[in-house]
């Protein structure tokens, strides 16, 4: 069988690998040790008969990732500040739900609106739809932008270069060590950022096809064409990650790539130490061999959290 393409993703002072069955995550503990916990992958529709299905399954890897990764994002921030709690499904599910209708309204709505205002006196439906996919790059862009510049959210985006570094070593079969997995460049083609800068291409496409319609069925064409174009958009991701020395798919995916040159940075060695963990223990929870020569470096599982005491 071949080797699983292994993806993942930056916690708080952590990473997260995502495994064919399970998913491990390490963190740099306040104390300066690594800790380490996995999960199988065995809930939700991981399972469902046709989940490794075209088209199925990037909609089961983005529900994994706003899901799991979500409540372990969450999870990483507690063990920083020392209050490892673990939150109620209800809990994470009104958080990720009012995280999705925030990124509906900005990324989707918001340049609809725009756009349907500053083109109301033009006839050309072709200006709405470039004012529209316009103004979603320019928020998309922006926000990233802003964001960098938040010492904590820079810290998060060296992890996301560990991580990526590390996958590369991986799938170029070099043994994970610090020197091996420093090589590597920063981006990759599988990258989240990557999948959503063809996330909005695609968007841009599918949305001028519309046309100029009714508000409501304008708002409801962006709300239910979303999920279709993640399924369309993660296949896309696949193809050009198998084909990125096609000098026609690398200028095609090259948008994505620069885009990472924001949400990725150089990570330190003890930042790549903790995706090095991460990704050995990925492995390891999915039977797979760590290569032989990798570094090991020291770490501990992550306490279990403790249940809250039943009221008297």
């Amino acid at each position: 069988m071949a080797r699983f393409n292994y993806g993942g993703q930056a916690l708080i002072e952590g990473v997260l690998m995502r495994g064919r069955n399970a998913i491990a995550v390490a963190f740099r503990h306040p104390d300066g040790h690594i800790v380490w916990a996995s999960e199988p992958l065995n809930t939700g529709p991981h399972g469902w008969r046709f989940a490794g299905a075209p088209f199925v399954r990037g909609l089961v890897v983005l529900y994994e990732t706003l899901v799991v990764g979500t409540k372990w994002l969450i999870r990483s921030a507690n063990v920083q500040v020392g209050e490892d709690e673990e939150l109620g499904k209800g809990t994470v599910a009104l958080m990720l739900g009012f995280t999705l209708i925030v990124g509906l309204g900005i990324f989707f709505l918001l340049p609809l609106v725009i756009a349907t205002f500053t083109t109301a006196n033009v006839e050309e439906d072709l200006a709405q739809h470039l004012v529209e996919g316009l103004v979603r790059v320019a928020l998309f862009l922006g926000y990233l932008a802003l964001i960098s510049r938040a010492p904590d959210i820079a810290r998060v985006f060296q992890y996301h270069g560990a991580e990526h570094m590390t996958i590369h070593a991986l799938e170029a079969g070099n043994p994970l060590t610090t020197a091996n997995v420093r090589r590597y460049p920063t981006a990759h083609p599988r990258c989240g950022t990557e999948f959503l800068v063809v996330l909005i291409l695609l968007s841009i496409i599918a949305f001028s096809l519309v046309g100029k319609q009714q508000p409501l069925v304008m708002v409801g064409s962006r709300i239910v064409l979303i999920p279709i174009l993640a399924a369309v958009g993660y296949e896309v991701l696949r193809w050009g990650a198998k084909h990125r020395a096609n000098p026609i798919v690398k200028a095609v995916m090259w948008p994505g790539i620069l885009v990472q040159m924001i949400t990725t940075k150089q990570p330190s060695d003890d930042q790549i130490e903790v995706a090095i963990v991460s990704m050995q223990q990925a492995l390891e929870a999915d039977g797979e061999a760590v290569p032989e020569g990798s570094d090991l470096p020291e770490r501990s599982p992550l306490d279990p959290i403790e249940p809250a005491p039943a009221p008297a």
